[in-house]
């Protein structure tokens, strides 16, 4: 398909906001579709929906209640399947992404559902695959998958077969995926316009600035304190005002998720997630038991973080407080060659892979009112390629979250090979890459710091990060399990409940190292995952300790490492992840696994507290209150 521009891909909203060094950075989509006029949307549309038809008329009673299909046609028939999904999907991931570049573009909310209902349409045809193949008896499905002609999808079919318990009649399965349209994902997209649109105003020294949530959020790495209190003032006051719909958003969807679990015989509401994840509930039980027992590494950090910062009490507002205010920028170009230059050196394939992103602008960095906060990379077809976006803002911090989302994108690039079906990873292993790619830049950041206060305000960054994707998820999850626990046992919650669930939570990750106010009772009600994909947050933990100890295994085995590693990235979704991660040598069915991950924590933070001695008698200034120049942030 020939690419079009950047703009004509995705037309940017005409007003400006906050800008950076990654002004003018935006992603290419032309390699999906022109614009939202291109003619090849509808034709893929059509195609799919005709062939979905056709495919339902040929399959349809082959497989189920004796299949009536060899080998070498059920290989066909889940070849044909899978390119009527890449048919059918390829113009609803573009539609997300536009949504996702500007969500007050009322043309793109539009376009999204209209795709929405456009797939729906054509799923309805496709539901009886699964409901069949799950119908096969056992013995009959064993000969099947032991031809050779279903090898490439054998894996995609084993796993098919764990819902088998779970699925409804097709009829059943028909009603449900077109209401959803009307209803959870409605309520999804909503929640999504809600924050996209709230304002929050900003009083500090006799300033009063209006801004988006995420330079808002932002302003919690000010080294000002009074500026991060102003900020987290703001941000609850800009909750508590939409906390209304927000609350009625969470109930809806918390007991959307009670009557799927309910007609669909999950046991409990992480049931689902775990199966998803192709993960025994054991496994994850002890992956959190093993957070809940290690949060004194929480406290212990928190408590050497109020020393650095001269402060006799951590609040809420303090954790994201930088340890020195002299932390160098970070312009656009710099963290790419920093980021490029980390990867090749680890793997000259992986380098080539990452310069390709930059170069072919498969990335949207630059900050624009409208567009969704945060960072994500979307997978798209095999056919084409992953796209990222992210808001960039000249920290180090921003360069960190590229180099991950880099590693989703270099993930999604390999196990493309995998096909449709197979190259996704559960969501378990789906922090493999984007973990080691931020490991990779961190230590190269490092090993180019003289200064012991610089190397040690780096190092304590990396400490949090790991606090965040490991216990704060934990947390997250905990949070969750006693959200959806009580609104099935008490009905609708009331948003003073749900805060309690929240600061009950976070005061047990946090000890009495750090004072949570009760502003920070409220937020709960930005967090994305509760609302997109409920018990999404473990993995995050799963992935960081997993990679703890990938990296340290690489450290052991240097080189001879690298293509072992690489196999596992480009193996996607093509086995369990047991399999998967056992071919580097790890188990994660034993629990002295998650303790491993923990102990390469603690051995950072042994090193901070080292180095903060070393600070301390060298005299060298770790304070955070010299001011530094502000530059608008969109992480959270």
């Amino acid at each position: 398909m020939k690419k079009a521009s950047a703009k004509s891909a995705t037309p940017k909203p005409k007003k400006e906001g906050p800008r950076s060094s990654a002004h003018g950075v935006c992603w290419n989509l032309g390699d999906l579709y022109k614009d939202l006029k291109d003619k090849q949307i509808e034709s893929h549309y059509q195609t799919a929906l005709k062939r979905a038809r056709e495919f339902e008329k040929k399959y349809k009673g082959k497989l189920a209640p004796k299949p009536k299909l060899s080998g070498k046609q059920l290989g066909q028939m889940v070849q044909e399947y899978e390119e009527i999904l890449m048919l059918r999907d390829r113009p609803h991931i573009y539609a997300h992404l536009l949504f996702a570049s500007d969500t007050q573009n009322p043309d793109y909310g539009r376009k999204l559902r209209e795709m929405q209902n456009r797939s729906t349409e054509i799923t309805k045809h496709l539901i009886f695959v699964d409901l069949e193949w799950c119908a096969v008896a056992d013995a009959d499905a064993k000969k099947l998958l032991a031809d050779a002609a279903v090898k490439k999808y054998r894996h995609y079919l084993e796993a098919s077969r764990r819902y088998k318990p779970h699925l409804l009649s097709e009829a059943e399965e028909k009603v449900i995926d077109e209401i959803e349209n009307t209803g959870s994902r409605a309520f999804t997209r909503l929640f999504d316009e809600l924050l996209g649109a709230m304002n929050f105003t900003v009083k500090v020294k006799g300033e009063t600035r209006t801004m988006s949530e995420q330079e808002a959020l932002s302003l919690l790495y000010n080294p000002d304190r009074d500026t991060r209190q102003a900020a987290a003032q703001a941000l609850t006051e800009g909750f508590k005002a939409g906390l209304k719909p927000i609350t009625f958003i969470f109930n809806t969807l918390v007991d959307h998720h009670t009557v799927v679990d309910r007609l669909r015989s999950y046991a409990d509401p992480m049931a689902s997630r775990n199966l998803s994840n192709d993960i025994e509930p054991k496994t994850v039980d002890a992956l959190l038991k093993t957070c809940d027992a290690n949060t004194g590494l929480v406290s212990r950090y928190y408590k050497l973080k109020a020393k650095l910062l001269g402060l006799k009490k951590l609040y809420d507002y303090d954790r994201y407080a930088p340890i020195s205010a002299d932390m160098p920028s970070c312009s656009w170009a710099e963290s790419k060659e920093l980021i490029i230059d980390a990867y090749r050196e680890f793997s000259p394939e992986l380098g080539r892979i990452v310069e390709e992103f930059y170069r072919k602008n498969w990335i949207d960095a630059e900050l624009r009112p409208g567009k969704r906060g945060g960072a994500f990379c979307a997978g798209t077809t095999p056919d084409v390629h992953p796209y990222i976006l992210t808001n960039y803002s000249d920290k180090l911090r921003d360069a960190v979250t590229m180099a991950h989302e880099l590693g989703h994108g270099v993930h999604q690039y390999l196990s493309r090979k995998q096909g449709y079906l197979q190259s996704d990873t559960p969501l378990t292993l789906a922090e493999t890459a984007s973990v080691f790619g931020e490991m990779l830049t961190f230590h190269r950041l490092m090993g180019r710091q003289t200064n012991p206060a610089v190397k040690l305000a780096l190092l304590c960054s990396k400490i949090e990060d790991a606090f965040a994707t490991v216990f704060r998820q934990a947390c997250m999850t905990r949070f969750e399990q006693k959200l959806h626990a009580a609104r099935r046992k008490e009905g609708e919650l009331t948003p003073e409940t749900i805060g309690k669930f929240w600061m009950e939570t976070n005061r047990a990750m946090f000890g009495d190292s750090v004072d949570l106010t009760d502003n920070y009772s409220f937020w709960w009600c930005y967090i994305p995952h509760f609302i997109h994909t409920p018990f999404y947050c473990y993995a995050y933990s799963f992935g960081e300790l997993l990679v703890l100890s990938l990296y340290a295994r690489y450290r052991k085995e240097g080189k001879s490492f690298v293509p072992k590693y690489l196999e596992l990235l480009a193996s996607g979704g093509s086995d369990n992840p047991v399999n998967l991660v056992k071919k580097m040598g790890l188990d994660i069915a034993k629990p002295s696994f998650w303790q491993d991950g923990m102990n390469i924590i603690e051995e950072m933070l042994t090193e901070a507290e080292h180095l903060a001695g070393v600070v301390a008698k060298g005299g060298v200034r770790s304070s955070a209150s010299p001011k530094v120049k502000k530059v608008a942030g969109r992480r959270k």
